[in-house]
């Protein structure tokens, strides 16, 4: 499974590492996602929720 926000749709970017010569290399950023249990159509259920997602209060653990 994609460490992806079920909430937010927010996931990983990829971009380059540029060095001081300016030689490029990829790199992935990941985003920070925790699996909380979380009301789901009335139901418990583990998701990944991103942490901003779980600070900001759109969403409550169970």
């Amino acid at each position: 499974m994609a460490r992806r926000c079920f909430i937010t749709g927010k996931q990983g970017h990829a971009g380059n590492n540029v060095s001081h010569s300016h030689r490029k290399t990829r790199k992935k950023w990941g985003v920070n996602v925790q699996k909380v249990r979380i009301l789901v159509d009335g139901k418990p259920k583990r998701v990944y929720v991103s942490t901003k997602a779980l600070k900001s209060g759109k969403v409550t653990r169970v």
